[in-house]
């Protein structure tokens, strides 16, 4: 029997790549494709593929805060993170995140399978042995790892803030009206310290949740 997967990743000849890669293994089935976060939580709850793979860094929503989603709405759904970024601060979020593995994508081309297989037997999948290590050290101690200030919300409204979308335009894609989106507005600002967008934006990026 198959594994069915869905891939998500804002690059096209990324998602290309990873297909012709996937459809190559007779035990692997790609049901679908999403070139953002949102489009990839929509499809996940609609398509219910055994492992979604999903970059960190998406518009609309992060892999991250898909992930999180999924693990709320479908926990039996397996999720596999995919990232450029070889950094304990994205693996540690990708951890409290709920993923079960983490690839790199400059090593997606021979690791990227073998995680899949990992993570469908139930055993976790990280790209080196130093970082497995890590993984064991912050499973032992859950205090471990860098803490996040913001509830998963905050994150998604701080995410589409620094991406420069307008209050009305947070409140449709996140269902909430433009006043809840400014009390969220106001919330980060006063819970960081900060004063405008400028710091938000700068906060967003080293916690990962946009690129530079």
């Amino acid at each position: 029997m198959s594994t069915s997967l869905l891939i998500a990743d804002d690059h096209g000849i990324v998602r290309g790549g990873l297909r012709a890669l996937l459809d190559r293994q007779p035990d692997l089935e790609v049901v679908g494709e999403a070139a953002d976060g949102a489009d990839a939580l929509e499809q996940a709850l609609v398509l219910r593929p055994d492992l979604c793979i999903l970059d960190v860094a998406m518009p609309k929503l992060t892999g991250l805060q898909v992930a999180r989603e999924l693990k709320g709405q479908a926990p039996d759904m397996q999720v596999l993170m995919l990232s450029m970024h070889d950094d304990e601060r994205y693996l540690f979020e990708a951890l409290r995140a709920g993923a079960s593995g983490y690839v790199l994508k400059s090593e997606a081309d021979h690791d990227l399978v073998d995680a899949i297989r990992a993570v469908m037997r139930g055993e976790p999948f990280l790209t080196n042995s130093a970082q497995r290590s890590l993984v064991r050290e912050w499973m032992a101690d859950e205090s471990a790892g860098p803490s996040e200030p913001l509830t998963p919300r905050e994150q998604e409204v701080l995410k589409l803030i620094a991406e420069a979308h307008t209050n009305r335009e947070i409140g449709e894609i996140l269902h909430l009206s433009e006043k809840t989106v400014e009390s969220h507005r106001g919330n980060l600002l006063r819970k960081l310290g900060m004063r405008d967008r400028v710091e938000l934006v700068r906060y967003a990026i080293r916690r990962g949740l946009i690129e530079p």
